[in-house]
């Protein structure tokens, strides 16, 4: 408890400042960051997240929750999560475009809530083959990571599973211009697992990111199938063009490509909108990369030589 004389200050204070300060800080017309029912009217971003959590319950049905599901009750248990995500994830599509209509002067051209259900149906629609795409993730993780014991334990405990397939839920909104929200789920998945991909980035199937930490995915890249990626890796923008009033250039090509089969290193930063990485080509570690490689290519940096000092202080350099 608050000793007497603090809570008569405190009182004191709140007498003097409570007004002006709550007049200062409660939502209104002048606050642009305030998320108000009456003016933004966005769904929150734990109300986001827990969609989210609802889809991994299709996809991956008992594996992320407290434990397995009823067997003789899954399939009605299936309906009703799916009739309840139609009818939430609608409405806060609906709100997201809304707010986007609203940075944009829209004319009330009335077909937000169209635009929602078309965004949410061809979603769930798509489901079936996002998890068979998953599928693929999957099988690639165990076969690429010799510590995995069994494709279970990727889907439970692997943070790349996690990230993909945030990822695959938010591209397939970004692809019908959903405002907000894919980013809301990717940066979840950021938050989360510390890898940061874009909702935008095109990603083949059998994608496979071994340890995670740290790995950097831009909105225009286009990844081909059965690409491995290890922790610390980087495919990012060389540089941001700028309009004549300095501000940026959106909706350009900016981070690279890479095609199938391609393995890329701890560390490796690959940069640039017009730099490709050609199919089954390896990219060493900690490798800095800003042209394009042919099919086939091996890119490494020259080898160092440490150098070791024995008890008696002498000093040696290893290799050649």
């Amino acid at each position: 408890m608050l000793a007497p004389k603090t809570n008569e200050a405190i009182d004191a204070w709140l007498k003097a400042h409570l007004e002006s300060l709550a007049g200062k800080l409660s939502p209104c017309d002048s606050c642009p960051l305030a998320n108000t029912e009456r003016d933004v009217n966005l769904p929150g971003t734990e109300a986001v997240v827990t969609v989210l959590k609802r889809l991994f319950g299709l996809l991956f049905p008992g594996c992320h929750g407290d434990g397995p599901v009823h067997h003789t009750s899954c399939y009605e248990q299936t309906r009703e999560t799916i009739r309840e995500l139609a009818q939430t994830l609608t409405d806060q599509v609906r709100r997201a475009f809304e707010y986007a209509c609203r940075r944009e002067t829209c004319v009330q051209c009335g077909d937000c809530l169209e635009k929602a259900i078309e965004s949410v149906t061809a979603l769930l629609d798509g489901l079936p083959e996002i998890r068979d795409v998953l599928h693929e993730d999957i099988q690639a993780a165990y076969e690429g990571d010799p510590a995995a014991q069994s494709t279970m334990e990727v889907v439970m405990s692997y943070p790349a599973i996690i990230a993909i397939t945030v990822h695959r839920i938010a591209h397939a909104l970004y692809r019908r211009g959903v405002p907000l929200i894919p980013r809301i789920m990717s940066e979840y998945a950021h938050s989360r697992t510390g890898i940061d991909i874009h909702p935008g980035a095109v990603i083949g199937p059998g994608f496979f990111i071994d340890h995670g930490t740290g790995v950097v995915i831009g909105e225009t890249c286009r990844i081909g199938r059965r690409v491995k990626l290890y922790q610390g890796v980087t495919l990012g923008a060389l540089s941001f063009a700028k309009e004549a009033d300095g501000s940026l250039v959106k909706g350009i090509k900016r981070h690279p490509d890479v095609g199938d089969n391609v393995v890329i290193y701890a560390g490796a930063t690959i940069l640039g909108g017009d730099t490709v990485i050609g199919h089954d080509s390896v990219i060493g570690g900690n490798v800095w990369l800003i042209e394009s490689v042919p099919p086939g290519s091996r890119v490494y940096n020259q080898t160092p030589r440490p150098m070791i000092r024995t008890k008696k202080g002498s000093n040696h350099a290893t290799g050649k």
